[in-house]
């Protein structure tokens, strides 16, 4: 049972959405200009002029569930914020609710020293600095995180750190000060998820290089700053390690479950808009005679997004009312789910909003072209499809392993045969 919206959230959702007919939709064009002519290795002074009007409005760190340090919503409440902030690229940032930070941010609340949290937190939550967050990379198929090769070698009062990372989202931004870097401490332990350990990399430390902003189906620093980083010989303080050695699995875990949730409910508002903007344009244009509205292949495929569109959001808030209640850990067949099947539907939307725009629909006149580029990063973002319906298949499998009697038994054996079919 998915919890009504509280009186809280029904007011913050007014104050989000009238911010952002008021401010986000108006600027988003500036947004995409500033992000081409100014390339992904620069901050965009539309960023610098809307945060503090967001700030200004209260509408600012909404997520961190349970913290006096964000707004204390459960992630069900945040869920329906979440939705609405999803609309626009531009706008997660804004409110400086955007990837990593917040997965990154709840590391540094949940895991982090007192000393982190002042040097590193206190600034995240302001808005002072970003982060970026180090874990995939070239050489081995990071889908499986235990393949990664990144050396964290202790070195007395020091780790020394060793490795080359891509898609390390936020790394190109001059504003990203902090990295959450995941590699092994201990390679050679029997247990494979123990092998690997989360620590806090500065990166202004000497022997950090962004090599180059990796383009996302052809964009650059929207919708995401991935960026190859190479570190040779970074040293840094033992001080740094999160939790302490061979824990950095669950730390991710704690990380990543979250973090899904946010990523899903963008996602349905980023497929409500696509909807909406399918509708006005099959209502605008004319083709063989009548609008493109009155075409059946149009209306079945908006009937077909309204219908994908809800499913998911009643998912992903199941999904996110069981993290409230249950936890993380149990809530684990509910998150596979979601992340399987929210960035799916998000594509399918935009594929049919792209067909209803036309040409003008594989451009960025409308935004559907990137809106599909985001969607498509999803499936494989925090672990591709596969691994989320592998991991599913396996915890419906262990429900059937172990019972007394087999669950299906041919009908004939039961019932007898009919001898009139003898």
């Amino acid at each position: 049972m998915i919890p009504e919206k509280s009186a809280r959230v029904i007011d913050l959702s007014a104050r989000l959405t009238a911010f952002m007919d008021e401010h986000i939709y108006p600027n988003e064009a500036r947004y995409y200009r500033e992000a081409e002519e100014l390339g992904p290795f620069c901050t965009y002074p539309v960023m610098d002029e809307l945060k503090p009007k967001a700030r200004a409005a209260g509408l600012w760190n909404l997520f961190l569930p349970e913290s006096d340090r964000g707004a204390g919503l459960t992630n069900v409440e945040y869920g329906h914020l979440c939705e609405i902030m999803g609309r626009s690229l531009l706008a997660p940032e804004v409110f400086n609710c955007n990837a990593p930070d917040t997965g990154n941010m709840e590391v540094l609340e949940r895991y982090g020293t007192d000393e982190h949290k002042a040097r590193w937190l206190r600034p995240l939550l302001a808005g002072e600095i970003r982060s970026c967050f180090a874990m995939t990379e070239p050489d081995v198929a990071s889908s499986d995180a235990t393949n990664i090769e990144a050396e964290i070698r202790r070195d007395g009062d020091d780790y020394v750190i060793n490795a080359h990372k891509w898609y390390t989202t936020g790394a190109s931004n001059p504003a990203t000060k902090i990295c959450i870097f995941m590699g092994k401490t201990d390679p050679a332990n029997p247990d494979r998820h123990r092998q690997q350990s989360m620590i806090l990399v500065p990166m202004d430390t000497p022997g950090i290089t962004v090599t180059r902003s990796i383009p996302i189906f052809g964009y650059y620093g929207v919708p995401d700053r991935a960026s190859e980083v190479l570190f040779e010989n970074v040293r840094v303080p033992a001080s740094n390690m999160l939790l302490g050695e061979g824990r950095g699995f669950e730390i991710a875990q704690g990380r990543l479950g979250p973090g899904r949730i946010h990523h899903c409910m963008r996602s349905i508002g980023l497929a409500e808009r696509l909807l909406e903007g399918m509708c006005d344009r099959a209502l605008q244009r004319v083709a063989f005679g009548k609008k493109v509205a009155d075409q059946g292949v149009t209306r079945e495929r908006i009937a077909n997004a309204r219908i994908l569109i809800d499913q998911c959001r009643l998912l992903t808030l199941h999904a996110a009312h069981r993290m409230d209640t249950v936890g993380n850990k149990v809530a684990k067949a509910e998150i596979a789910m979601i992340k399987v099947a929210v960035p799916n539907m998000a594509c399918q939307v935009a594929d049919w909003a792209i067909q209803v725009f036309g040409g003008g629909g594989t451009g960025n006149d409308f935004g559907t072209a990137i809106a599909y580029a985001g969607a498509r990063v999803l499936r494989l973002a925090d672990g591709p499809d596969e691994v989320h319906r592998d991991q599913l298949a396996r915890m419906e499998l262990k429900k059937r392993q172990g019972r007394t009697h087999p669950g299906w038994t041919p009908l004939v054996t039961r019932l007898g045969r009919n001898p009139r079919l003898a």
